[in-house]
Order: structure tokens, then sequence, then C-alpha cells
């Protein structure tokens, strides 16, 4: 007797029939102006590997684990707050069953924000690179447990042929050596298990040792505290995407700051 799909097979499931569906309503979404708005060169990468310890501000609308994150979330208020409270850049969660967000949070957000911006949603096909680049991203997320290795490597190559940067998402060592074996140089760990969506905090600095020098490590989901910051920059972390506890704050500037409050966090350029 087979097993029911984890919560991944689902969300992977359901992305295939909307982008399917949008597919059908748009079929090619990169407008002439493609990519207007974005900034230059590599941004995303460069804000990351600035001194210090960089923090990748999510706007996330809900999760499955935790339900609605904000009564009323406003996408401009909040992101007006990242970019107060220091964020080195911004992550715009896009999928819509599970998450509650869009394209258009992505484009309000490029519109709003002089960030560089990720598109954080579960990518499996080359027309999703063409909608973030229309929409305005910066760099795109690959998950590695959501793709075969072969159209891993595909999609990592048409996205950097696009002028996106690629963040690459792993949870074990397995699939961090299929992210270096690619040459990804910048490889997020996801403390968060995404068949059950339990949290780890320590799979980031398991983790740690395999990776080599010259690739940037973001570590993801479950990070609230200034020292939890600390701890993961003393260890060699370069950057932190942080959005629930930003999310649930009333007061997101402040709460960035405080996330900041160390001496390795440092001021964007």
């Amino acid at each position: 007797m087979s097993s029911a799909p984890s919560l991944l097979e689902r969300i992977l499931a359901e992305t295939r029939e909307e982008v399917a569906r949008r597919k059908l309503q748009t079929p090619t979404p990169t407008p002439p102006d493609a990519g207007a708005g974005r900034t230059s060169g590599r941004a995303f990468h460069d804000a990351l590997i600035a001194p210090g310890m960089s923090v990748i501000a999510e706007f996330k609308r809900r999760s499955p684990s935790a339900g609605a994150l904000h009564d009323h979330p406003d996408l401009e208020e909040i992101l007006g707050a990242y970019r107060d409270g220091g964020a080195a850049a911004i992550s715009v969660l896009t999928e819509g069953p599970n998450f509650g967000g869009s394209l258009d949070d992505l484009r309000d957000a490029r519109a709003s924000c002089e960030l560089p911006l990720l598109r954080k949603d579960f990518i499996l096909d080359s027309y999703q690179l063409e909608e973030s680049l229309a929409a305005g991203a910066d760099a795109v997320l690959l998950i590695v447990a959501a793709l075969a290795p072969q159209d891993l490597a595909s999609l990592y190559r048409a996205a950097r042929a696009m002028g996106l940067d690629v963040l690459v998402e792993v949870h074990d060592g397995e699939e961090l050596a299929i992210a270096l074996a690619l040459g990804a140089d910048i490889i997020g760990v996801n403390n968060r298990d995404l068949r059950d969506f339990s949290v780890d905090l320590q799979r980031t600095e398991r983790l740690m040792a395999d990776v080599p020098p010259g690739v940037t490590i973001v570590s993801e989901s479950g990070i609230a505290t200034a020292e939890q910051l600390r701890g993961l920059y003393e260890r060699g972390v370069q950057a932190a995407l942080v959005g629930e506890s930003l999310m649930r704050s009333p007061d997101p500037a402040s709460a960035l700051r405080a996330l900041r409050g160390f001496s390795g966090a440092h001021e964007p350029l």
C-alpha cells in the first residue's frame, strides 16, 4: 500500500497545474521592457558577500505550518520597514495555494523597493524563470529536493544565462553534493524539512564543514534572535533568510534591527 504524498509532493503537483494554467493565459510572460527596474550586475550575490552578516528579509503572507502570518499585510509598508531595518535583500514568496503569494507581490515589490529581490517559489519550468525576469526579480530559488538532477542543471544554466542569480536550496549532505557539483556559488541550507515542515536549527551547522571556500551559505528558516544570527556568523555563514518572525512583528523595522543587533551585522550599501 503506497503512502500518502508528502507536503512537498502535493505542493509540486499543485505548482505544475498552476504553471500549465498560466502558460495558457500568458504564453510569453516577458514584456518588451523585460527586467525593467531590476538592479544591475549580480546585485543579489553582491549583497550577500558584503562584509558581515547579511539578512534577506522575506515577505510571506502565510505558510502551511503556521497559517496566516499577518492579518492585513501591506507589502509596500513592510518592505519599507525591512529597508529601514537594514535588510541586504528581499525575498518575496510568490506561491499561491499554500503560501498566499503571487507574481503581483513580486511586481509590486519591484515597483516599491530598490533592494535586490529573490523570487521564492517552487520553480519547475523555464517558463517560471521568464516570469521572474519579467516581474523584476534579481534572483530565483531552485530546490534540489524538488527537481531531478538534469532538470536542476538545466534550470540553473537557463537562469544564469538570463542574468538571474540562483539560490540553490539543500537539506542534507547528498543534496549539498549535487549543488556543489552544479557549480552553485550561493547555497541555501533550509533548516525546515519540506516533508513535514519541522525545523532543525543545527542543519546549517552540520553541513558547513563540507562547503568549500568561495561558496556563499544562506541559512534559511527558524531564525528569530540575534543570538542565533551571531552563532551562524561565528561558524562562517554569510547570510540568513528570515521571514515568519519579521512578518508577525507589529514593528518589522525594529524587529530586524534587534535581530541584527550584534557586531557582525552590517549596514547594506
